[in-house]
């Protein structure tokens, strides 16, 4: 592995970790057992590490996300398969990783912001379709605006203010969205789906 991809990989665990205000380029520096000038010599400042790692980050998600998606039987399987992945990524990413970015790195949060605000809205307006197609979701569903709201939840599971992190996890909080979203577009067949990939038995 390269020494700048070795860096990414580091500053990006880092990052995750603490946030990306908290961690200094002393820190990576630290943290690799590397000296500082040997990392000025891959990146000038820690602007171009946080923007060198969302791309690559993004360019790597899209296409697992694509593979999850290719590989669901429906679109109920597809949104539950893509749920679980989602809970994976947030995981182990801090609560104030989105506003340290918009806050303090807006080249690598316009990327962030472009990429949901196409990639990922194509991704759930896709799945509404098939659903709606497959006679899983309801046929009236407005596409365009249950997207978006879909999409802005992403964030929403990160708002401080509204989820406090020293109460709400990120992965908590997006889970019941998720959950929420999923059966408010299901049709009954949709629900009887749905149960039978929780292992649910409900009363009718």
């Amino acid at each position: 592995m390269e020494i700048k991809d070795r860096i990414l990989n580091h500053a990006q665990r880092l990052f995750m970790r603490n946030g990306i205000k908290s961690v200094s380029m002393d820190d990576i520096a630290a943290d690799m057992a590397m000296s500082k000038k040997t990392l000025y010599k891959w990146f000038e400042n820690k602007d171009q590490i946080v923007m060198a790692g969302i791309t690559n980050h993004l360019n790597g998600v899209q296409g697992e996300c694509a593979g999850v998606a290719s590989k669901a039987a429906n679109a109920v399987e597809e949104m539950l398969m893509l749920a679980k992945w989602a809970d994976e990524q947030f995981a182990d990413v801090h609560p104030s990783i989105f506003n340290d970015m918009k806050k303090y790195h807006p080249a690598a949060w316009e990327l962030f912001r472009a990429h949901k605000n196409t990639f990922i809205l194509a991704q759930i307006a896709q799945n509404l379709r098939r659903g709606m197609a497959e006679g899983l979701f309801r046929p009236d569903l407005d596409v365009e605006v249950l997207a978006r709201l879909n999409l802005a939840q992403i964030e929403l599971a990160f708002d401080s203010e509204l989820y406090p992190s020293a109460q709400f996890s990120p992965v908590r909080v997006n889970r019941v969205f998720d959950e929420h979203f999923l059966l408010g577009v299901a049709t009954l067949k949709g629900h009887k789906l749905i149960n039978e990939y929780r292992h649910i038995t409900e009363a009718e």
